[in-house]
């Protein structure tokens, strides 16, 4: 089949297609009527469906079941981890004004930090990377120990969502642990694709969500260590211990339970095929052209440095978007990796906090491998990446 007449997806961390076990156990439940807060036998069996996902996810994640709080997903359990934690532990000690995280999250905890900064004059501190985009422990130290009574949270995602670099998660823990500092982890990326183990990480939240690694979108979870605090967000029938309200979905949390223990399960067998595929492609293209460059952590050993589907790639004297699109005119779908706003594209906060300049920081693409990647997958981008790369540095000289 000819490249233009199928579709090459490669922006599995933007969301993953559903596994199959995960549409069959969210749609066994669809037709089914109850909800899981009612008393009557049909609420029971909902609530039943509830439980038992709710203790699949706490096996494969290694937490226990009352740990796992059910959300629509990875912005709602960020906010509900930095705002929710930060409001306890403000409560509990009024010197506690101030929150860190580092400076290439995801906006969903960004932006949750942001408005806390805003709207309640919280000191938001943004720590620094260094040039692959792994938190520099020192600044984190210094910061922490140069008045650690007043930081209520420490937010460090487990792995970057662009450049794929995984940060020192236990570090950090170490760190925070010598002043009893709560640690959040947005794990959205990590989940499936390298090791996670809630307890013995040491962290005491941690953010996952389904449409990452196989399941249902719309639906997620933030585990949480019971000993931590945590204001709800939405004030309602008290559901989720309290710290989050509202109907729970029965058939989308079956479909998240299925996939999560799936993805966890696979995960070795497929962080092998999928790494495999992703060394092949940066080689590849870098051939194809010379002065294309990886960004981010080192390519081995495989998922210690750096997700194990991730290549994210500069190519200079090309903007990325115009790439993009010109992969896209060829069925091949990927990513900048770049916020927009209103349609504007941004430089990526990500590579400018890792050092580039704002023209390398719109250089690059995100090509990120997942379970339906194949090898004709990459052959398709060797063949397109040249010749779209001299077209889109052609149309940026005019």
């Amino acid at each position: 089949m000819d490249t233009a007449e199928r579709t090459v997806y490669l922006d599995h961390a933007a969301t993953t297609p559903m596994v199959p076990a995960a549409v069959e156990a969210m749609t066994a439940h669809l037709l089914e009527v109850g909800n899981p807060s009612s008393l009557h036998a049909s609420g029971r069996h909902a609530r039943r469906v509830v439980e038992e996902s709710r203790e699949t996810i706490a096996q494969a994640m290694g937490c226990r079941p009352g740990e796992v709080v059910f959300t629509s997903g990875g912005t709602e359990s960020d906010n509900l981890a930095v705002k929710g934690i930060h409001w306890a532990r403000l409560a509990e000690d009024p010197r506690r004004t101030r929150v860190l995280c580092t400076a290439i999250e995801h906006h969903a905890v960004l932006d949750a930090m942001e408005w806390l900064r805003g709207s309640e004059g919280v000191d938001v501190e943004l720590l620094p990377v260094d040039d692959r985009g792994r938190l520099r422990l020192d600044a984190l130290r210094e910061s922490v120990e140069r008045d650690p009574a007043s930081v209520s949270l420490i937010s460090v995602m487990w792995a970057n969502n662009e450049v794929g670099t995984v940060q020192p998660v236990d570090e950090v823990v170490a760190i925070a642990a010598e002043h009893a500092i709560p640690v959040h982890t947005d794990a959205v990326q990590a989940v499936g694709t390298v090791h996670v183990d809630f307890a013995a990480s040491g962290v005491d939240a941690l953010t996952l969500t389904g449409h990452k690694l196989g399941g249902p979108y719309g639906v997620g979870a933030l585990v949480v260590r019971r000993e931590v605090g945590v204001t709800p967000l939405i004030h309602g029938g008290g559901q989720e211990r309290d710290i989050r309200s509202g109907t729970i979905d029965t058939p989308a949390i079956a479909g998240f339970a299925a996939a999560v223990e799936l993805a966890v399960k696979l995960r070795s067998e497929r962080a092998e095929r999928i790494g495999g595929l992703r060394d092949d492609l940066v080689r590849r293209v870098i051939e194809e052209v010379p002065d294309a460059h990886l960004h981010g952590g080192a390519l081995d050993p495989l998922g210690v440095h750096r997700l194990p589907g991730n290549a994210h790639l500069g190519f200079p004297g090309c903007e990325g978007d115009s790439l993009l699109m010109l992969l896209d005119a060829r069925g091949i779908e990927c990513s900048t990796g770049s916020a927009c706003s209103a349609g504007v594209p941004q430089p990526s906060h990500v590579l400018l906090a890792m050092g580039c300049d704002e023209v390398q920081a719109r250089h690059s693409l995100r090509f990120s491998l997942g379970h339906t990647s194949t090898p004709a997958d990459v052959d398709a981008v060797v063949e397109a990446i040249g010749p779209a790369v001299e077209r889109a540095r052609a149309v940026r000289a005019r």
